[in-house]
């Protein structure tokens, strides 16, 4: 069995997602093999919220450049969750 930590790597702070979070909507990195259910309670055990929506997004790898060198800049899995109304997650406060 997977630890919570394991799903939830890092949260992703953006412009985009610091006006996400206005309207209770926070994003976060998360494992490619972790479903929806897993998510919300990872996301409820370690912030200690009510989460009411989950929504995923498989973010491609994309070539990049330097100079003479070619190469890849990893993909990963995205997660947008949606909080109940008078939650917040204390981490994405600046």
């Amino acid at each position: 069995m997977k630890s919570v930590y394991d799903i939830i790597r890092k949260p992703i702070i953006t412009e985009k997602s610091a006006q996400l979070a206005e309207t209770l909507q926070y994003t976060f990195e998360v494992a490619s093999d972790a479903n929806k259910v897993e998510i919300k309670k990872a996301v409820e055990t370690i912030f200690n919220v009510k989460v009411v929506a989950v929504r995923t997004i498989n973010v491609h790898r994309k070539a990049k450049r330097m100079q003479r060198y070619e190469g890849y800049k990893a993909g990963y899995k995205k997660a947008i969750v949606r909080l109940a109304a008078g939650q917040s997650i204390d981490a994405f406060e600046i």
